[in-house]
């Protein structure tokens, strides 16, 4: 069975022991999280009107991290107007343990 949640304004596919990274969430690490699911596949046949409302999907939040750096660099021609900029994205990386019809 697949489920999509949505989380952080992304849309994810998941289905039992996948391993996602999602924007942060407020939750500790080894705390279980609900998702939202916005629709349900399974058993040939897709789900997504008001019966999904009551779906849930519980996933286990493994880590908090960062991403890698990148390097955000902006000039303006012919000003000698220069900036260089670093991030690094905050992430969770959640493990979904069940899909709750």
């Amino acid at each position: 069975m697949y489920a999509v949640i949505e989380t952080g304004g992304k849309q994810y596919k998941v289905q039992q022991g996948d391993v996602i990274y999602v924007e942060k969430l407020a939750a500790e690490e080894g705390s279980s999280v609900d998702f939202k699911a916005i629709a349900l596949f399974g058993d040939g046949k897709i789900t997504v009107d008001s019966s999904v409302n009551s779906a849930k999907v519980v996933g286990k939040v493994m880590k908090n991290g960062k991403g890698k750096k990148i390097t955000v660099f902006t000039y303006k021609p012919k000003k000698s107007k220069k900036r260089k900029l670093g991030h690094r994205q905050p992430y969770t990386k959640v493990q979904i343990e069940s899909i709750n019809v």
